[in-house]
């Protein structure tokens, strides 16, 4: 297990470049398996999470070349179709979230895939019944295979997966994903309602479209797909990760520093900028970058009637429960009290733990809710040793090391690993003194 050592306290200045978005990686990496032409993507995250999909990918048979950093040819023509029904595949997939992404495109094309619990972080429940719930509507068999530990689902024999209409139960980023790739080679019109429209959605939406999908409404949450009979290749440039651009905002407040954010694709972060607002952040837009300007004191605001500032998570385009950890964090050194709502994962704010060690003064109310109350930078938190319980909380004890006094160490980094791509040597080079070990 490896570890960071972070050496607190340090001013950061200079420009950075976000990585590519993560969770669209997954989603239209994943979506090349809808056909056997080549697809072309750039500005891939090389990413531990997005390294591990691609192994699975080329597992089963599927064709990939890396033409440099970050752009690949993937072709799915030759699948294994035995392989994929493995206990081997079955176990590789149940490791590594990302490839629950690989269901739909699978079902949809060769008839049939099993459905591991997938992996991935500790932050509590992570359900995959929308995504079931939207293939067996569509016409797929669900089975529970106890040899496998994984559910096989599959188009019945000698039928056809058949549009319909479906009112999703919770607005699904994941799901929605799944369901719109299997309804692309679906018979008829499939129409998805209470979809989820985050950008990852409207990226893979006008991928699909450009592969020969038939897809209307893309950015609302109300999906209209006529099937078609197959897809072919295209090529698609995967956007500025928004999760990484606030984890940059979130550093240069913490340690009261200058820095611009380059290529940010302002208009895809919706209400992240307006969030750090509200903490007293100076977010700056200068064309398609962000300038943080150094501050010496960030006041949250009230409500107008004067109650205290909620800052929660939501569907887009609300606040992406992705971010709430790094908000928090940078909540501890303004001015003020906020309560930070995570309603979506119940286990993810649990790492408040490790900032209480260091002097914040943060209320877990539940696993749902933490009250923070400011220390305005007047109080520097101290270094503390700490364990990576995922990636977001990761980031975000990363960000609080770096404006600790002392020297921090933050072990399991392979948690942060998964989501953010050499993010030590690109801190360093702004400032920050983290090492690894």
């Amino acid at each position: 297990m490896s570890s960071f050592v972070i050496e607190g306290g340090h001013k950061l200045s200079g420009t950075i470049h976000p990585q590519g978005a993560k969770n669209e990686a997954l989603e239209v990496i994943s979506a090349v398996l809808l056909t056997s032409q080549p697809v072309t993507i750039s500005n891939v995250p090389e990413i531990l999470d997005v390294r591990n999909l691609i192994l699975l990918m080329e597992g089963m048979g599927v064709k990939v070349t890396r033409l440099e950093k970050g752009k690949y040819i993937f072709q799915a023509d030759e699948i294994d179709t035995e392989y994929i029904e493995s206990i081997d595949f079955v176990k590789k997939c149940a490791s590594l979230r990302g490839s629950v992404m690989v269901v739909g495109p699978l079902l949809a094309r060769f008839g049939h895939a099993y459905f591991p619990k997938p992996g991935g972080d500790k932050i509590g429940r992570r359900r995959v019944d929308t995504h079931i719930t939207g293939m067996v509507n569509l016409g797929a068999t669900l089975k529970y295979n106890e040899e496998k530990k994984a559910y096989s689902i599959r188009v019945p024999e000698g039928g056809h997966l058949k549009g319909t209409y479906m009112l999703l139960d919770e607005a699904s980023v994941t799901g929605t994903a799944n369901i719109l790739m299997t309804a692309t080679l679906s018979e008829g019109e499939t129409t998805i309602y209470n979809a989820a429209c985050e950008p990852y959605i409207q990226q893979l939406s006008k991928m699909l479209v450009s592969m020969g999908a038939r897809i209307d409404g893309i950015g609302s949450n109300l999906l209209r797909v006529q099937g078609v009979k197959k897809l072919h290749g295209t090529e698609h440039r995967i956007l500025p990760d928004m999760i990484e651009v606030g984890s940059f905002i979130g550093v240069a407040a913490m340690n009261q520093s200058s820095i611009t954010i380059k290529d940010v694709s302002y208009e895809n972060l919706g209400i992240i900028p307006e969030a750090f607002r509200r903490l007293g952040v100076n977010v700056e837009q200068r064309g398609d970058d962000i300038f943080v300007p150094a501050q010496e004191s960030y006041e949250i605001e009230s409500f107008i009637d004067g109650s205290i500032m909620t800052i929660a998570d939501a569907p887009w385009p609300g606040l992406t429960p992705d971010l709430l950890s790094v908000l928090l964090v940078v909540a501890t050194q303004c001015k003020g009290s906020v309560l930070i709502h995570q309603k979506m994962f119940e286990s993810r704010l649990f790492f408040v733990d490790h900032l209480i060690d260091m002097g914040a003064q943060v209320l877990l109310c539940d696993p749902h809710r933490a009250v923070v109350i400011g220390h305005d930078h007047k109080f520097r938190l101290r270094a503390n040793d700490m364990l990576s319980p995922d990636i977001r909380a990761g980031i975000a004890m990363l960000i609080a090391a770096m404006s600790a006094k002392g020297t921090s160490i933050i072990g399991n980094i392979e948690q942060i690993d998964r989501g953010y791509e050499d993010i030590d040597l690109r801190l360093n080079a702004l400032g920050a003194k983290i090492t690894r070990q």
